[in-house]
This record gives structure tokens, sequence and C-alpha cells, in this order.
């Protein structure tokens, strides 16, 4: 069992994307895809909000459409045996990481889209993804770059992290990948990932 993590700088930098990529390059890894949403607007005078916690600190709901378009939904349609989509109070992360880990231990490989999971488990892999031409830069993203294996930069000006404001010490250990829209996908980022060794054993959870 692999345990996959795809994390990015912001919205709208391609992470969906990159996962779909994987889990339909490796149908025969029998994905379970989780999605985890830390929601900020379940307050009084909020921002409109789909995450529907309705006052609970966790919501978790089972994709089952193929078709909404969704992100868990995409997830399966590119071949996941299963689709989560966890949402969590801003803060309250380590209330549902008792979910998350049952969930874990019950699939055959799991890949996740977060950065904030990072701080509650070490999976085999993490890779970020970065968009050169996104200005947003989640502190969460920036707080964990220094832990990614692998780099993935959208096509834009540079594929230099460097040029992105990031910091070049913070990824010693990084590959850099290129990756384009539409598909955001990468046949060499795909085999990093399948030369990835399993490290549940060494207490990855």
């Amino acid at each position: 069992m692999a345990i996959i993590v795809i994390g990015g700088q912001s919205r709208n930098v391609g992470k969906t994307s990159v996962v779909c990529g994987l889990i339909s390059a490796m149908p025969e890894r029998r994905w379970t895809a989780i999605k985890i949403t830390q929601c900020k607007h379940d307050a009084p005078y909020g921002e409109p909000c789909d995450c529907e916690l309705a006052g609970q600190s966790m919501a978790v709901s089972e994709e089952r459409d193929l078709t909404t378009r969704t992100d868990s939904s995409r997830y399966l349609a590119a071949g996941a045996v299963r689709s989560l989509w966890i949402r969590v109070r801003a803060g309250c992360l380590g209330e549902a990481m008792p979910r998350i880990r049952a969930e874990i231990e019950s699939a055959v490989n799991v890949i996740l889209e977060s950065n904030s999971v990072l701080e509650y488990l070490t999976p085999d892999l993490y890779a970020a993804v970065l968009d050169p031409a996104v200005t947003d830069f989640k502190p969460s993203a920036r707080r964990n770059l220094d832990q990614a294996d692998g780099i993935l930069i959208c096509a834009g000006p540079t594929r230099q992290p460097a040029l992105l404001g990031v910091p070049a010490n913070l990824m010693p250990r990084s590959r850099v990948f290129g990756i384009e829209p539409p598909s955001y996908s990468s046949a060499e980022f795909v085999s990093f990932v399948v030369r990835t060794p399993d490290g549940r054993k060494r207490g990855g959870v």
C-alpha cells in the first residue's frame, strides 16, 4: 500500500487534475482518493460555502456519481474505487484524523489532495503543484514545501521554483517536473510515483 499526497500553492493550479492523472495511469492500484477541505465560511456572516458543516467540526461524503464534475466525481471518473470529500472546520483537522486514518487503513492505496494533512501523517510521497501565473501562495503550502519529493511546475515563463518566490534551499531533495494544462499530466512524474517505495511499514501513518 502506498500513501500519496498532492498539494499545491493555491486553488486552481491543477491539483485535482494531477490526482486524476495518477489514478488513471495506475488503475491497478485500486486507489481510494480523498479530498480534504478546511472550511472557513461556516460562521455567521461568512462567505457562501458548499461545505455543509451545519455547525459540526467535520463532514464526510462518499462520492458515487461519476458525472457531476466535482473534484470527488472526477476521481471516480478517472478510475478510483472510492472517493471521499472530507470537510473540516479550519483549525480542526486534528479532530478528523482518526476518521482519515481509518479510511487509509482500509484502503489498498490512497491518494489525498491536501496540504495541511502533512502536519499529521508522513506519506510515501508528497508532491506540490506550483503555477507561475498564480500569485496566491497558501501558508500551508509554503510551510510544507520542504517536505516535497516532487515539484510540479505548470507551463509558464519559467519552470524554476526560485523565480516563483520559493527559496531554493527549501527544496534540496525535490525533483522538478513540468506539467501543462489541460491534462496537467507528466509521464516522468508517473514513473517517479511508480518507483516510490511503500513506507507505511516505517510508521508513515
